[in-house]
């Protein structure tokens, strides 16, 4: 492509040049795909693929009349695994809280001691190991014999690269000795930068396309569909973590990988034992200083607590453990110029400022884009167009200005005031007392928030469609094919016939993909509503609560009564207060939203949510209320095992209370847990009657 002709804002381009330029990236992007997804051998880094997409979707956003058949931003493409078959994981593929600073780490371990309700006198062994830039896989072990190995795919479900992993020589096919009869070995694949070397120069000297860099080497070859290819590229493994076990355990997360080591499975060597803050950070720090001499690449350190039994108390919240979180190295930080100041409209209708930027490479990725988070945020950065900035990019967080350069000289623009009507459908945009953000108030009415509810509805946390990427779900409701979820479960293979970029396997592959997603688990429905404040963590706690859709929606409909039991049953469920009530039963006093729900549920299956094997638990199904003052565990401590019991764990009594337990302390609730003749009980009471 012309660099003289890449030089030129999309802003700046005549339409004479941008319909050149998008015949140019069409046959580029083409020929990237290629390279990556039939020949493994991406010629260019993710980065500067992904700033190719970038400037063809702005040409196309200035020119829509210009968009090509061949267009990229019509092109579902075939994903490199497309042909594995899936894999359930029995045991969760979570992910880590991130740590960026000192203080985040000391945080971290405050927050444990504060749960396990430990003063800082006592020990809280640590263990500390890099975190490699590779691909995480499971590989599970039935008697010993390799069963099936799958990537992490999204958590809950991954891709079977059984036939993959056997050729990695240092993994065990059988593991001999004492072993479990069931146990999921996790951990992850990558290639050393020497064998990375050496693979670049083979495929240079062979006339082929080299790779970008060890990372997109390793993932590529272990998501080959022939096993053959994986077979001979220079990949190695390390382990560190388990799934599913039966059989076997161990006091401390060090044992574990001392057993992984007679097992004959690949411990990185680095990882180390630590008993304060302090030592962690040295480890750290001295793991940074050598870095560069590493033989492969890693992003960072990874902090678990070392004992088993502790890590068991803390449990999890959300998708990620309370025991562990990774400490990433310094973000990356680039000088630029803000060239405009846009607004995006959410899903919730949030206006958010963005900054655009004359695009830098920060970290090996093209910069061109940063929020500004908000009104207050700019004022107080005084961020205006034309503003040399000091912009920040860690690991995958979304790129931050952080500060003006020079914000005293003469000459700058005016200061940058956020729109107060709607950019997308002209509402007004008002900011209520006591919030930061400023909302567009036309609620469906506004294509944006419409859209954005669409694209977050198939989002991977929610129900996942494959092939529905962003730029398909804008083409659709443009077009009028879809306008609320449930169109998605009746779309037609004539309705996208003759459409550019969809030939009939890419229609096929759709309609098959939203066919797997008829059936859906209770949790991820209400996730996939973007009802405002209600995150995964909260939908989870709402399914827990009511265990099936159609209760669900009965007691929002009557919680709409603040007098009713309904609503005090609601603002009772731990963590949800009176601000996430309301949003809730705002969302179903609106008639339209209703309507979506009776047209989804004619189309979808909602399975009932899937409590815990709780059997033979005194607490299960039952409403417990803690108050006063606990000495043998945290409070936070105390809920999260009542929950994992299949207790529903309140934060005030009421006559759906069936168990207060009272510590020293106690006040109101105790008063009121006696004038409704509740069951009250001691703390130690308590953990006889639960079993410890």
């Amino acid at each position: 492509m012309s660099n003289a002709l890449r030089k030129v804002t999309v802003d700046a381009l005549t339409e004479k040049q941008a319909a050149s330029e998008l015949k140019i990236l069409a046959a580029e992007i083409g020929l990237h795909d290629k390279a990556y997804h039939q020949n493994d051998a991406p010629s260019i880094t993710d980065a500067a693929y992904d700033a190719l997409r970038k400037r063809n979707d702005a040409i196309e956003a200035r020119f829509p009349k210009l968009r090509r058949a061949d267009s990229p931003s019509k092109s579902v493409g075939a994903a490199p695994a497309g042909g594995f078959r899936k894999v359930q994981h029995t045991v969760p593929m979570l992910s880590l809280g991130n740590a960026f600073a000192d203080e985040d780490v000391t945080d971290f371990m405050e927050r444990v001691r504060r749960f396990l309700d430990m003063d800082g006198n006592e020990t809280i062994e640590v263990t500390a190991e890099p975190k490699i830039d590779g691909l995480s896989f499971s590989a599970r072990y039935e008697k010993g014999q390799l069963a099936v190995a799958a990537t992490r795919g999204d958590g809950s479900e991954g891709e079977d690269i059984t036939a993959n992993i056997r050729t990695i020589k240092e993994l065990p096919d059988f593991i001999m000795g004492d072993v479990p009869k069931v146990i999921e070995i996790r951990g992850e694949v990558y290639m050393t930068k020497d064998d990375f070397a050496a693979l670049n120069a083979s495929q240079e000297s062979k006339g082929g396309k080299i790779f970008a860099n060890p990372r997109n080497a390793a993932a590529g070859s272990l998501r080959q569909l022939d096993p053959k290819i994986t077979a001979a590229r220079p990949l190695r493994a390390f382990t560190y973590a388990w799934g599913e076990v039966k059989g076997m355990e161990w006091e401390t997360q060090w044992d574990f990988l001392q057993t992984l080591k007679r097992w004959g499975f690949p411990v990185n060597p680095r990882t180390k034992v630590c008993r304060t803050v302090d030592a962690m950070l040295k480890e750290y720090r001295t793991l940074g200083e050598d870095r560069a001499e590493l033989p492969y690449d890693i992003d960072g350190m990874v902090y678990k607590v070392n004992s088993i039994g502790l890590q068991k108390r803390l449990g999890f919240v959300s998708r990620a453990p309370r025991w562990a979180i990774a400490h990433k190295y310094a973000a990356e930080r680039a000088q630029t110029v803000v060239e405009d100041i846009e607004v995006q409209v959410g899903r919730t209708g949030t206006l958010t400022p963005v900054a655009r930027l004359k695009p830098i490479n920060v970290g090996g990725v093209v910069v061109s884009n940063a929020t500004l988070h908000n009104e207050d945020e700019i004022a107080r950065k005084d961020v205006r167009i034309g503003d040399t900035v000091i912009i920040q990019r860690a690991g995958d967080v979304i790129p931050q200005v952080l500060e003006v350069v020079n914000p005293d000289r003469k000459g700058r623009n005016d200061p940058y005031k956020l729109p107060t009507k709607c950019p997308v459908c002209g509402s007004h945009a008002i900011r209520e007392e006591g919030e930061v953000a400023r909302r567009c108030t036309g609620g469906l009415f506004c294509k944006a928030q419409a859209v954005e509810r669409l694209k977050h509805f198939v989002s991977r946390d929610a129900f996942d469609i494959e092939g529905l990427g962003e730029k398909n779900i804008e083409a659709f409701f443009t077009d009028g094919l879809i306008e609320s979820p449930a169109d998605l479960f009746t779309l037609k293979s004539k309705d996208l016939e003759g459409r550019e970029g969809w030939a009939q396997k890419s229609i096929d592959n759709l309609l098959a993909a939203i066919a797997r997603r008829r059936t859906v688990s209770f949790e991820r429905f209400i996730y996939g509503l973007g009802i405002r404040q209600v995150g995964q963590a909260t939908a989870r706690l709402l399914a827990h609560a009511y265990g099936s859709f159609d209760a669900w929606r009965k007691a929002m409909s009557t919680a709409k009564d603040k007098e009713s039991d309904a609503y005090a049953e609601l603002t009772n469920i731990e963590q949800i207060g009176e601000s996430v009530a309301e949003d809730l039963v705002a969302f179903f006093a609106e008639k339209h939203n209703r309507d979506i729900l009776d047209a989804l549920a004619k189309q979808i299956t909602i399975e009932d949510f899937k409590r815990p094997d709780t059997s033979g638990s005194p607490i299960a199904g039952k409403t417990v209320v803690f108050t006063g003052t606990l000495e043998a565990m945290s409070r936070g401590e105390a809920k999260s095992r009542a929950q994992e019991l299949g207790a529903k764990v309140a934060g005030s009594v009421s006559k759906k209370t069936d168990l207060v337990v009272a510590g020293p302390g106690a006040g109101s609730k105790l008063k009121e847990a006696a004038a409704l003749g509740i069951k009250v009980v001691s703390e130690q009471e308590y953990l006889k009657l639960i079993g410890g």
